[in-house]
């Protein structure tokens, strides 16, 4: 097969698969339609660059078009462009991970920092740091009713309260901000440091979401870095998920396990495993983006020598599970995949 015939029908595979392209490297846009919404070619927020996710009058799916630049192409001209100073070949073998069609590549260091969260994100890294200080203890509040509702059991240090956590609706909001009632979670690195905090906004009468647009907020950096829920045993076994709950849902069938949470099928592609660990478990949704996230994951932790398996639910995502069948079962059913892959324990 020639190369051009070869990026050809790399294309068209993407353009089949365009929300879902979307989805993974444009995850701050919005569909409308027909299209896929997004600031410019890095991934900002916005609506200047429309991306068509189905064939229409005559027009592929796939293709894109920059209204503020001008820029048009099809979805290998975007990929490109949204990994920054890499060659054709690195990008088509990234676009072959994707597919699933080949493992990914070495990331250069320029595809390293054209990955990187901008310099705004770094900004918010003090304010993240004030705002989970500002926080109290989750036992006996609204984010506990919250947890609670869902089947959650499994809470720790990395999580706390706030009664009046500054909101806005929408990043063009002209009025003044409100204040909401949230459930904060601390995003850290390896080394423990805090470098952003989860907002997870409350409604005070339900005891469930705030009904507004997004009540899942993230201020600070969180590309690399997760929400960490430590056990007292101290293996070298880590279970690393996408949301929160669901990562907590696996963390309340199984105490005795680290937990890492990286909020979304994204990131958890990102995770970066810290030292010491031997084996990884991905808890992931039971979606075509949780499928994609744990690929990529896997890739980068086989490449580092650290054995790890996919743990997948039933239903959409484990806290689906974990309230449709309960504690004990999701227990069983998460060891026997544990077991499937070789994990030796005792189930007490």
């Amino acid at each position: 097969m020639s190369a051009r015939r070869s990026i050809a029908d790399l294309s068209v595979d993407l353009a089949d698969r365009a929300e879902s392209f979307c989805r993974w490297y444009f995850p701050e846009g919005r569909k409308q339609g027909n299209y896929w919404q997004v600031g410019d070619t890095s991934g900002a927020k916005g609506q200047s660059l429309a991306i068509r996710l189905h064939a229409q009058g005559g027009r592929k799916a796939g293709s894109w078009q920059d209204f503020a630049t001008g820029q048009y192409g099809d979805l290998i001209d975007l990929l490109q462009e949204r990994l920054g100073s890499v060659t054709l070949k690195e990008t088509l073998r990234e676009a072959q991970s994707f597919l699933g069609e080949a493992p990914c590549p070495t990331v250069t260091r320029e595809t390293q920092r054209a990955e990187r969260p901008d310099a705004a994100s770094s900004k918010h890294i003090p304010r993240a740091r004030r705002l989970f200080a500002a926080g109290k203890p989750v036992l006996g509040t609204l984010a506990a009713t919250y947890l609670q509702g869902r089947g959650i059991t499994r809470l720790g240090p990395a999580l706390r309260y706030h009664p009046r956590v500054f909101l806005r609706h929408g990043t063009d909001d002209a009025d003044p901000p409100q204040r909401a009632p949230a459930l904060l979670a601390k995003i850290t690195d390896n080394r423990g440091q805090i470098t952003g905090c989860a907002r997870t906004y409350l409604d005070p009468s339900t005891g469930g979401l705030a009904a507004i647009e997004s009540p899942k907020r993230i201020l600070g950096q969180l590309h690399g870095h997760a929400i960490r829920f430590w056990s007292l045993t101290g293996h070298s076994d880590l279970i690393v998920g996408e949301g929160l709950e669901n990562s907590l849902s696996v963390g309340t069938a199984l105490p005795e396990f680290d937990l890492a949470s990286c909020l979304t099928a994204t990131h958890l592609g990102l995770f970066i495993p810290p030292p010491g660990v031997k084996r990884i478990w991905i808890a992931r949704d039971n979606d075509e983006a949780g499928h994609n996230a744990s690929m990529r994951l896997r890739n980068q932790l086989e490449s580092l020598g650290i054995t790890c398996g996919d743990l997948v639910p039933r239903m959409g995502d484990f806290n689906d599970d974990l309230r449709a069948f309960g504690k004990d079962a999701l227990r069983r059913s998460v060891l026997k995949a544990m077991k499937a892959h070789g994990l030796e324990i005792e189930d007490g």
